[in-house]
């Protein structure tokens, strides 16, 4: 890290036999556990603090650079071996690191234990656990009702863990596997059920509803392409296609198809706040990489899609939303572009990096855009920098170089 500047401070009969329970156990506070990876980071004990301290991480080919969420000063910088994705751990202090064999535990160093009506803010040196979770490639992992699920795409397990026990340093996962392996999703629910893709090596074609004994509920094998889920208000869950949408409200699945017989929404972003999901949207079946000029506000409220014009291409890593649901893009004109997700119009547009283009190799560091408490924050690996724009003003609030072109973005809240 270099300069900052802060201007304001989870079929049918295609699982196993049953539901099998297992679970490990590491130290009672994940502070304790033994890292795996070396640091660059002092071991300290944990700190209290006067308010809950944000942080954000950063993937680079080599490890990943943990960074205060308000300042953008770094605070770590932890080496990891090959290509790794980053998932929130959805509780407020862990983030999941992807690697080959599974998915590993990085402790970021900072939570809040609740007393009541109140709670006490710690920090401490963030590092790598113990905890491993999930098998061969690693792929989707969905935070949904206090849980996490995991899907490892080598083996086709789903496991799920609470995340606030997790939080904790106590692991105990419940698992099924699908009939085959495949790049797939799952969403746990409250209620015991879950909700899987179906599909294979070569494809996906639709999710089953399982309830808590693994018995099917419903299923649906109308989307050929499955890819990307979200949740949206109301517990609504969507899952895209190649020629549109499934949503899945309560154990009723519905397809909402795309206007083109091609229309593909791969990846989606949703928001408790909004009935409506954002997606992205391709219409070239045979584009090696296409990059889109439109994108998806998908209603879930009655059942339709909109099609919305936006004058930048735009990569996957690209979507989120504010925080009343306001639907972010960050464009390759170097922009944000806010869009009012009710009525599809542009509320706002905030240059913030270089113009960009989306490198042919998804794993190619390109910029990425996460929201966190209202503040938008924007990667731009070509300048080896990070932006934190407060979206409610579009003002720049911190700003910082990297040492490292980074690839991945996500943060916790602490």
């Amino acid at each position: 890290m270099k300069t900052t500047t802060t201007k304001t401070t989870r079929l049918i009969a295609l699982l196993s036999a049953s539901v099998l329970g297992a679970g490990c156990a590491t130290a009672k506070n994940a502070d304790e556990a033994s890292p795996t990876a070396p640091t660059t980071s002092t071991p300290t004990a944990p700190t209290e603090q006067a308010s809950a301290s944000p942080r954000l991480a950063l993937s680079y080919d080599g490890g990943v650079l943990v960074v205060d969420a308000n300042t953008l000063e770094q605070v770590a910088d932890i080496p990891v071996e090959g290509f790794t994705r980053l998932n929130s751990a959805g509780n407020g202090r862990q983030v999941l690191v992807s690697q080959s064999d599974g998915f590993a535990v990085l402790d970021m160093g900072t939570w809040t234990d609740a007393h009541g009506d109140h709670g006490h803010h710690y920090t401490a040196s963030p590092k790598m656990t113990d905890i491993r979770l999930g098998g061969a490639e690693p792929g989707h992992v969905v935070s949904h009702d206090g849980m996490l699920t995991l899907f490892s795409d080598g083996t086709g397990a789903v496991d799920v863990i609470d995340a606030k026990a997790l939080r904790d340093g106590a692991v105990k996962a419940q698992s099924t596997t699908t009939r085959e392996p495949h790049h797939g999703v799952a969403v746990a629910r409250a209620d015991g059920s879950t909700v899987i893709s179906v599909g294979d090596a070569d494809t996906r074609s639709g999710v089953v509803i399982l309830d808590a004994a693994g018995n099917e509920i419903a299923a649906n094998d109308d989307c050929p392409g499955l890819h990307g889920e979200a949740a949206a208000a109301a517990g609504v869950l969507t899952f895209g296609c190649e020629n549109g949408i499934i949503m899945v409200r309560g154990n009723d699945i519905r397809k909402i198809a795309s206007p083109d017989p091609y229309g593909r929404i791969g990846n989606q972003s949703g928001s408790e706040d909004s009935p409506v999901v954002l997606g992205d949207y391709k219409t070239d079946r045979d584009a090696e990489t296409e990059r889109p000029r439109s994108f998806t506000l998908t209603d879930t409220a009655d059942g339709t899609i909109r099609i919305v014009p936006i004058d930048a291409s735009y990569s996957f890593r690209s979507l989120d939303r504010g925080p009343r649901g306001e639907a972010v893009i960050l464009g390759t004109d170097g922009a944000l572009h806010v869009f009012d997700p009710a009525t599809a119009q542009r509320v706002s547009r905030v240059a913030v990096i270089d113009a960009w283009t989306e490198p042919d190799e998804w794993q190619a560091p390109m910029p990425n855009l996460h929201v966190q408490d209202g503040i938008a924050y924007v990667s731009d690996p070509q300048a080896r920098r990070l932006v934190a724009v407060d979206l409610a003003d579009g003002s720049t609030v911190a700003e910082t170089s990297l040492d490292e072109p980074t690839i991945e973005l996500t943060g916790v809240e602490g």
